[in-house]
Parts: C-alpha cells; sequence; structure tokens
C-alpha cells in the first residue's frame, strides 16, 4: 500500500480499517498522529511496549543482531502494518528494535485503547487479522529466498520490491548499501558487486537522488 504523505488520519484509518466515516473518527479518537525522522528509533528492543503502532507513512525495520554481532533484519513494515502491542493484555519485551528507515508517519495508540478497538468494532479485528497474516507471510517469504537464492539474486529481488512500492521502476531516495545488505541478509561488500554488476549490465541506473531499474524483466530473470 503507497499512501499519500499528506492523508488525513481519519481518511487514512476509514481506508485502513473499510469502515464508515463515524467509526473512523472514533478509532481516530484514540489516536495519536506522530511522526519520527529516517534512521529514528521508534521501539527498543527489550523494553515492554505500551502502545500499538500503525504505520501511515514510510517504512520500518525491526532489527536484531545475530551471535556473530552483524544486524538481521526480522520484519519490515509497510502503512497499513502494525507494530509493537497488536492485541495482548501482556505483551513480552520487544525481541528487535524498530527503526525508521524512511521518514515516518503513524498512529499511536495505548495498547489497551486498541485491544477495546478491536473487541468493539468487527471491521478492526478483520484488518488487523489480515495485516498480521499479510507480516507472517512476509517473514516466510524472506526465510525462503534466504536459504533458496543467491546473495546477488536477493538483491536484485529487493529492488524489484521495493521498487513496487512506488511506481515500478524508481526507487527514491537512493538506497543505502548498507541497509539493502540487511535487508537480504548480506554483507555490504557483496551488496556492492551485486549493484555495480547490475549497472554495468544497464539493466539499473544509479543517480545522486534515486535509483532507476531500466529494464525490470532483465532484473527479474536475475533472481536466482
Amino acid at each position: 500500500m503507497v499512501s499519500n504523505p499528506q492523508i488525513s488520519l481519519e481518511k487514512f484509518l476509514q481506508d485502513i480499517f473499510a469502515c464508515s466515516a463515524d467509526i473512523a473518527a472514533i478509532i481516530g479518537q484514540r489516536a495519536i498522529d506522530r511522526r519520527y525522522p529516517m534512521r529514528a528509533l521508534i521501539l527498543k528492543q527489550g523494553e515492554s511496549p505500551e502502545a500499538t503502532f500503525l504505520l501511515i507513512v514510510g517504512r520500518a525495520h525491526a532489527l536484531t543482531h545475530g551471535i556473530d554481532g552483524q544486524q538481521v533484519l526480522l520484519r519490515e513494515y509497510l502503512p497499513g502494518d502494525v507494530f509493537g502491542v497488536a492485541a495482548q493484555k501482556a505483551p513480552p519485551p520487544e525481541n528487535a528494535d524498530v527503526v525508521a528507515v524512511e521518514d515516518v508517519r503513524v498512529a499511536v495508540f495505548l495498547a489497551l485503547d486498541f485491544l477495546t478497538l478491536i473487541e468493539t468494532h468487527g471491521c478492526v479485528a478483520l484488518a488487523i487479522s489480515r495485516m498480521l497474516l499479510k507480516q507472517l507471510r512476509a517473514s516466510a517469504d524472506r526465510m525462503v529466498e534466504q536459504t533458496t537464492i543467491s546473495a546477488a539474486g536477493r538483491v536484485s529481488a529487493e529492488l524489484l520490491r521495493i521498487a513496487r512500492l512506488g511506481d515500478g521502476r524508481t526507487i527514491r531516495p537512493l538506497p543505502v548499501l548498507a541497509t539493502l545488505a540487511v535487508q537480504v541478509n548480506s554483507t555490504r561488500e557483496t551488496v556492492s558487486r551485486a549493484i555495480n554488476e547490475l549497472e554495468r549490465r544497464g539493466i539499473i541506473l544509479r543517480s545522486t537522488e534515486a535509483l532507476t531499474i531500466v529494464a525490470p524483466h532483465r532484473l527479474e530473470d536475475m533472481i536466482v
């Protein structure tokens, strides 16, 4: 889902929960419209969460560290996703840092308030069920990719996936290699080599502001 950064909170809630304007207004009264700059820490690993975050604009990553000290991406959150406390009265401590990958806008609810909304409004309960199932499927897909596709192939797949969040060809701003490395569970050096090879072949084009996929079908062929 690609959101308009200027969308009103109530309109976003109405679209996400497929509810009436009246119900969206009730939900909106429980929320705080908050923004975080790129690279800001939204939730800290080990802390006990007390709020539910509904992402409106931008992307966020749930990050932890492996036994070798390398940063590991557990989940990616996109507009329409929830994180923090989803539907629990006594949630466990956060198992990862949640960091803004881009400038982020979220609707923040007190955990108990959000649980009440789920219990009161069927549209909210149904939407949350679908969101959580989508996140579970995305995590499973990443696990499959890491065991069946080469590191260079995962870079190609990730570039296509990010581009499809927009117009299908342009990634703006220019991806940070270290961030891409985390997303594909590889090293910055490996990602740099893969990007350079794609550029050498004329499949992608980099500028100071963006990365453009010149030949999407050829990039798909690189996912091996």
